[in-house]
């Protein structure tokens, strides 16, 4: 089960054009989203990446605007745990032993950074309807890879309600609001 004094959220690659391309974007954006309050309310750390952003683009501004004043850690490998910057803002969080991952795209970056956590003995919560890839079958390619590998496979409802874990949290409310 998730503890929200020990979780954390790391956000992959939404950025640029792809974000817009990926398969049901409008959906794998609004719940990103949803995520992102989610675990602002809660006052989850979070971390985000942008992949090669000169070339790819930057974080959507739907993204952006709410991560602000966070600034994102560029990388330029596939997986993040390959870059000093992201690891030792994982290392930061020294209180977070879980991360919650959400991003793009799900078979590449999101998988790749996912098994370096694992790999880091870090547990790893991938949000099933908060990633993406260019096509279902490589949305389901990965999870099923990272599924297989140790990973957590969560949704957004079901991590949250994980998280708050009691109606009369004072944050219940709140997501309720998002999620309903």
């Amino acid at each position: 089960m998730l503890v929200k004094e020990t979780t954390g959220l790391i956000v992959v690659d939404i950025q640029g054009k792809l974000a817009r391309q990926v398969y049901d974007s409008e959906f794998f954006i609004c719940h990103c989203e949803k995520l992102i309050k989610a675990a602002q309310t809660l006052a989850l750390p979070i971390i985000y990446l942008e992949q090669n952003p000169d070339k790819l683009g930057s974080t959507i501004e739907e993204i952006h605007s709410l991560l602000a004043p966070l600034a994102p850690i560029e990388k330029f490998t596939f997986n993040a745990c390959e870059d000093a910057k992201f690891v030792e803002a994982v290392q930061a969080e020294s209180q977070v032993t879980t991360w919650l991952v959400c991003g793009i795209e799900t078979h590449i970056c999101v998988y790749q950074t996912a098994i370096g956590l694992l790999d880091r003995g870090y547990g790893v919560h991938l949000v099933s309807d908060c990633v993406a890839s260019r096509t279902q079958a490589n949305k389901q390619l990965g999870i099923t890879a990272l599924m297989n590998k140790g990973a957590a496979i969560t949704g957004l409802e079901m991590c949250l309600y994980e998280l708050v874990k009691d109606s009369r949290a004072p944050e219940f409310r709140s997501l309720l609001g998002l999620i309903r």
